[in-house]
């Protein structure tokens, strides 16, 4: 009998103290897109996206927009706006304007990096403006700006033509002395949001960005890849341009660090790329081993001419987009390394771009 009143008793207790952390789907505001812009008065512009979940409802996601001093008062701003119990377990993405991304972000990712319910693969965006005018307009005919931008970057990402930078990633990648963070960029083309290109850091500020036509480039020479594609035009040929469209990209990207005394370096960066040709519009016969080699140089001199061009700029703006510190802080003991001030020496580095490119076929054809 005693048995049976504690087990009892067990049970109330249990029952009572699940009652305070219930949590029922319908009144949860779960935040999936978030925006951040540095207003002219030092304060942050904090919009949020909560998609609207009933079925019943014309409207496709609630807009939250509050002019706060810090990231978790906006939060609290936020539930004085809604019905709805404002939470961030389900956030995707979090869109950072350019004022903000100039002045730097680092504050702000490690804010909300400290929030056990955000999870590590939140992505971070740099947006071409303002991030918030941009999430609250409406692109027809997708009826919710955040899952549209979503759904455009991971698709993107998927085909490494930009990279997916999570905060992971972000800060990862910002506290190593031998590499600079990036993410890709949006911004607001009128009837469409577009990827504008990627975004490249001097550890947490946004100082220059690459093309989008140069994103697959940048991918092959920062790290290897198993997927991607690349138009590349070839010039004229009998008043007609020559394009080829190359795909189905396998890259495995090499860096070699030569040491040439008094704290100078140079740098081999190669790539070796092999692909389909799914498109051509030249007049060279393909099935013709010359005719092969020939494009296949053409490729490479073109891929390593925008390569050289990207890293031009890279050292330009003194940021070291593609980790070439972390290969030469691997060649060199700690204490050299730390006597080394790789800001300072990576603008001078030599660095010497090759690619050797594979056709291994054309489409369907071998």
């Amino acid at each position: 009998m005693n048995n049976k009143l504690f087990i009892s008793m067990a049970v109330l207790l249990l029952l009572t103290g699940c009652k305070s952390d219930e949590r029922v789907l319908e009144k949860l505001g779960m935040v999936q897109t978030s925006s951040y812009d540095l207003l002219e008065n030092n304060k942050l512009k904090v919009t949020s996206c909560i998609p609207v979940i009933d079925p019943n409802s014309t409207i496709r996601r609630e807009l939250l927009s509050t002019e706060v001093d810090s990231i978790k008062e906006a939060r609290l701003h936020f539930s004085r706006q809604t019905d709805l119990k404002v939470v961030s377990g389900q956030l995707r993405d979090s869109l950072f304007g350019e004022k903000l991304a100039r002045a730097g972000v680092e504050n702000y990712i490690d804010t909300l990096l400290r929030d056990p319910s955000i999870a590590l693969g939140v992505r971070a965006t740099v947006v071409e403006g303002d991030a918030g005018e941009l999430l609250t307009k409406i692109f027809q005919p997708h009826t919710d700006t955040g899952r549209y931008i979503t759904h455009m970057l991971e698709k993107e990402a998927a085909g490494n033509s930009i990279p997916a930078t999570t905060f992971y990633e972000f800060s990862r990648d910002y506290n190593d002395d031998g590499i600079d963070p990036v993410t890709p960029i949006v911004k607001d083309a009128g009837n469409k949001a577009v990827i504008d290109g990627i975004a490249l850091f001097q550890e947490d500020r946004y100082v220059t960005k690459i093309p989008v036509d140069d994103g697959i480039i940048f991918g092959l020479f920062r790290d290897d890849l198993r997927q991607g594609e690349i138009a590349i035009s070839l010039g004229q040929e009998d008043g007609k341009q020559v394009v080829v469209m190359f795909g189905s990209l396998l890259n495995k990207r090499k860096v070699k660090v030569h040491h040439l005394g008094d704290g100078r370096f140079k740098i081999d960066l190669s790539a070796s790329i092999q692909g389909s040709v799914i498109e051509y519009t030249g007049q060279q016969k393909l099935d013709e081993e010359k005719s092969k080699k020939k494009l296949e140089k053409q490729i490479s001199e073109y891929i390593t001419a925008r390569a050289r061009k990207m890293v031009q700029q890279m050292q330009q703006y003194n940021v070291d987009s593609l980790g070439i510190g972390v290969h030469v802080r691997n060649s060199l003991s700690y204490k050299e390394w730390k006597a080394l001030n790789w800001r300072e020496v990576y603008p001078e580095v030599e660095v010497e771009c090759q690619t050797k490119v594979t056709i291994k076929d054309y489409g369907k054809y071998s």
